[in-house]
């Protein structure tokens, strides 16, 4: 039987991109997503849950993500699943399950966005996705 890592998340920043270079020059960003929802409980009251999810985005749609999108943003991330493992100094192991974000598609734009507060009037790209290729 096959297998298929596949995921699909909308939902809104929780905190400002920040990007950084690998060793060998490649840039990345690490993004926090905040996915909520809604239902009715069997009282019938409204109950709202959130998800926070990690991603990590790398290349030219990092510095892009980077660029466009602040804290609060919407977006549509389509990705897999990749989990890290890790030991830490005293020895004990690690790992973190986090989406490896292959498209980010920006939904919308608030005010103060990057475009807004360096003067320009043209609006920020729709798709930051990029083609050239995965640096692993």
């Amino acid at each position: 039987m096959g297998s298929m890592n596949t995921v699909l998340l909308m939902g809104n920043l929780t905190r400002d991109p920040e990007l950084r270079k690998t060793a060998g020059g490649t840039a990345v960003s690490d993004l926090g997503l905040a996915v909520s929802d809604k239902y009715k409980n069997k009282q019938g009251e409204q109950v709202e849950s959130t998800c926070y999810t990690d991603v990590i985005v790398w290349g030219r749609q990092a510095e892009n993500c980077v660029q466009y999108l602040k804290k609060g943003a919407p977006v549509i991330i389509e990705g897999r699943l990749q989990l890290d493992q890790w030991q830490t100094d005293q020895g004990e192991k690690r790992s973190k399950l986090r989406v490896r974000a292959l498209r980010v598609q920006f939904i919308g734009r608030s005010n103060g966005s990057a475009s807004s507060r360096t003067g320009a009037t043209k609006q920020a790209p729709v798709d930051a996705a990029v083609k050239d290729g995965d640096p692993f």
